[in-house]
């Protein structure tokens, strides 16, 4: 069911940044990002993911990574490195809600802690626009890049992620 208050909450982050946007509705069960873009006809390489990660010291250190979903993003020396631990690893669901207030599959960069870095792979500012989560599994945002640099904790890191190229499938040997 897509909520009129997600919307309102949305459209409440995204009104003063200055830059031009479109809502789109999904449906919840379709929100993560191979099943959205498959069902909504949208690219894999225009679609930005929210990741939270954490820094495993203490105190405990969080940010928020943009990266397209054709990229992996680079938890174990880019992001450790940033983040100034000697560990670090994606948030899990429950870290991830109780710090955003968000469900993993809907998390945007949009209405975040204030003091929550937001970290955007440069590849992600490189598109002509994005297709980004939009705080709940109901709802995604379209929008130029620059809508994320209108944002005044978000910091474009070069070689964030990498390109990913999933295995592929080996062709039987003749018989």
């Amino acid at each position: 069911m897509i909520s009129d208050d997600d919307r309102a909450r949305l459209d409440a982050a995204l009104r003063g940044l200055g830059v031009p946007y479109e809502l789109f509705p999904c449906d919840p069960a379709l929100a993560d990002t191979a099943q959205f873009c498959a069902a909504y006809g949208f690219s894999m390489d225009e679609s930005a993911n929210t990741i939270v990660v954490v820094g495993k010291s203490e105190p405990r250190r969080y940010a928020a990574c943009l990266v397209l979903a054709t990229h992996r993003l680079d938890v174990n020396r880019a992001v450790r490195d940033k983040l100034g631990t000697r560990k670090a690893s994606f948030a899990g669901a429950d870290e991830t809600r109780e710090l955003t207030g968000m469900e993993i599959g809907g998390v945007t960069p949009f209405g975040l802690p204030p003091d929550l870095p937001i970290w955007v792979d440069a590849a992600v500012m490189a598109r002509p626009r994005v297709v980004l989560g939009g705080g709940s599994r109901s709802w995604k945002v379209i929008a130029p890049p620059e809508i994320l640099t209108a944002l005044s904790s978000a910091e474009v890191v070069e070689g964030l992620a990498a390109p990913y190229d999933p295995p592929r499938e080996e062709a039987a040997p003749p018989a």
